[in-house]
């Protein structure tokens, strides 16, 4: 694995305390923290899906040139919004991002108070190795219905539940870079 890159929730930005930790602990592996469009104009609210993906495109395929590697050598994903992005741009049948795995830090199964509404369909083109962690109190996803959702998957996955945490994990960044570490050092 020649880096990672890291694409930041809805509420968030590239400099979230997670990916800062991230960072430092997988040093010297480089790791790219990026900022979506919105960020970056200093706005708050989110771009639609479409932007957001191309700029998972754009921002893999730039680091992928930066540290002269392919694609396929690299990690990506993010926290919540941003690590959907990521699974989705995997995914995408008309032109799937072809990278080397996938971290999904509060993957956002559904929204708040609508587990109806899952956001699975993708999941069954994902065809990287991935690593889930969530707290076991989110309210995007349990437990339950997040690991129901990782056996869609038809490549190998792992998965770290925090106890009692929430959706923003607070606090957990030291957890979320060890168990992210131990990960990465198991793809060959």
């Amino acid at each position: 694995m020649d880096g990672v890159v890291l694409f930041h929730g809805a509420g968030s930005d590239r400099n979230h305390s997670s990916f800062l930790q991230l960072e430092e602990i997988l040093a010297p592996i480089p790791v790219a923290r990026i900022d979506f469009p919105y960020r970056r104009a200093g706005k708050k609210m989110p771009d639609r899906a479409p932007i957001l993906l191309q700029c998972v495109y754009d921002e893999v395929r730039r680091c992928a040139e930066m540290w002269k590697t392919d694609p396929s050598q690299l990690v990506i994903g993010g926290r919540s919004m941003g690590g959907r992005m990521c699974s989705m741009a995997i995914a995408n049948n008309e032109e799937p991002l072809i990278v080397g795995g996938l971290v999904l830090i509060s993957y956002p199964l559904h929204p708040p108070g609508k587990p109806e509404k899952l956001r699975t369909d993708h999941l069954h083109d994902i065809s990287v190795p991935s690593l889930w962690i969530s707290g076991t109190r989110d309210t995007f996803g349990t437990p339950e219905k997040l690991t129901a959702a990782m056996k869609l998957l038809p490549t190998k996955y792992s998965s770290h539940f925090i106890e009692g945490k929430g959706h923003d994990l607070k606090n957990c960044d030291e957890e979320i870079a060890a168990v992210t570490k131990g990960w990465l050092e198991t793809l060959v």
